[in-house]
């Protein structure tokens, strides 16, 4: 099992690769975009992620880039303040935030090296035997690897072409929509602004924010899913916002007037991949292409936890078969609680009704007691 393709030069893919490089494996990693993606909410790098981020010696790159941000301000449509939570007093102090797009990139500079890296292009089809798998690409010329990672994210073409036959039905069979929709998109115009609240302004069953320190606007919104929704298409995601928000006040015309003339919008349904089994033969899921949490999960952390697991069970076994089982049974661990527990997330940033935005509100004033009782779980854990 020395030659290994990953699909996704995300967070999981890079991750995989530097670890498994430094097993001696040989890398491969195709990412259907240009570069690692700038775009995207900051995101958590906690737990088993901040010890992965030591050993690759990375960690002090993330705190540099860590966004600082203090707590989550809820404001009405003048801009007072309704309710504030104080995120820094329920954090663990090893716990860093950071840009997506940060993240990405620091990772993909650790691993370069050590993998060959494949930009714009994509796998096509996969067909495997006992001892490899052949592939074939949208531009390269076909190869074969011992093995095959599939870290694509939610919309995975490793699941798609190797999962989806299996359940009888497409690739929504193991997609399970949570009934939102968020979307992410750079501000710019000037230096990001550190240690200041996230600004957000609800009505029912919608969400708008501005991230300080991360210089960037967020939607979110409750939807069923949305027939022929196409999670490629921006022209189709910029009506979609225009639509949902429409009737919304404070900074959400100015936000959706930014929107209608980006270029760089992140915009996808907020799910969950459930699967029953993680890997067939040579090919395995890693990350959101296994068991996506939804937007409330860690999934950052899940997949550089997951990936360095995934890399100590292929080096500790000839056998694939025998390392993806260690591997899926060490990280569902970590994963499938996360899933269970993913939607308590939303009703706190996206009541459905004007009565539990404002039984949100009142709640906030129970957040010092809260964030103390936190503050001495954390320290007697110690």
């Amino acid at each position: 099992m020395s030659t290994v393709l990953i699909s996704g030069a995300g967070i999981a893919g890079p991750t995989l690769a530097y670890w498994l490089a430094r097993h001696g494996f040989r890398v491969t990693v195709v990412e259907r975009g240009g570069g690692p993606r700038s775009s995207g909410n900051p995101v958590d790098v906690r737990g088993p992620a901040v010890t992965v981020a030591e050993r690759m010696g990375v960690l002090p790159r993330l705190r540099r880039a860590a966004t600082g941000v203090t707590g989550v301000s809820f404001v009405d449509a003048s801009g007072r303040r309704v309710g504030r939570m104080d995120m820094r007093a329920v954090q663990r102090p090893d716990e860093v935030e950071v840009p997506r797009g940060d993240l990405a990139s620091i990772l993909y500079e650790a691993s370069r090296g050590h993998a060959d890296f494949r930009f714009d292009d994509s796998i096509t089809a996969l067909a495997q035997d006992g001892h490899g798998v052949d592939v074939t690409f949208e531009h390269a010329a076909p190869r074969r690897f011992d093995l095959v990672i599939g870290a694509d994210g939610l919309h995975s073409v490793t699941r798609r072409l190797t999962f989806g036959q299996e359940t009888g039905g497409p690739q929504s069979d193991l997609v399970r929509h949570m009934g939102l929709y968020v979307a992410t998109t750079p501000l710019g115009g000037g230096a990001a602004e550190a240690g200041r609240d996230i600004l957000m302004h609800n009505v029912p069953g919608r969400a708008v924010a501005v991230h300080p320190a991360a210089s960037g606007a967020f939607f979110l919104y409750r939807s069923p899913a949305m027939p022929g929704f196409d999670h490629a298409d921006t022209e189709q995601h910029k009506r979609m916002l225009a639509d949902a928000f429409a009737d919304v006040s404070w900074r959400a015309p100015e936000l959706l007037e930014r929107v209608s003339v980006t270029d760089d919008l992140y915009f996808d349904s907020v799910s969950q991949v459930r699967l029953h089994r993680w890997w067939k033969g040579r090919v395995a899921l890693l990350g959101d292409a296994s068991s996506c949490v939804s937007l409330f999960g860690d999934g950052s952390t899940l997949a550089m936890a997951g990936a360095f697991t995934l890399a100590e069970a292929l080096a500790g076994s000839a056998d694939p078969e025998t390392a993806f089982r260690r591997y899926e049974a060490a990280h569902r661990r970590l994963a499938d609680p996360k899933q269970r527990n993913a939607g308590q997330g939303s009703a706190l940033l996206v009541p459905a009704t004007r009565g539990g935005i404002l039984a949100r509100n009142l709640a906030t004033r129970l957040w010092p007691a809260v964030a103390a009782a936190t503050r001495l779980r954390h320290a007697l854990a110690r």
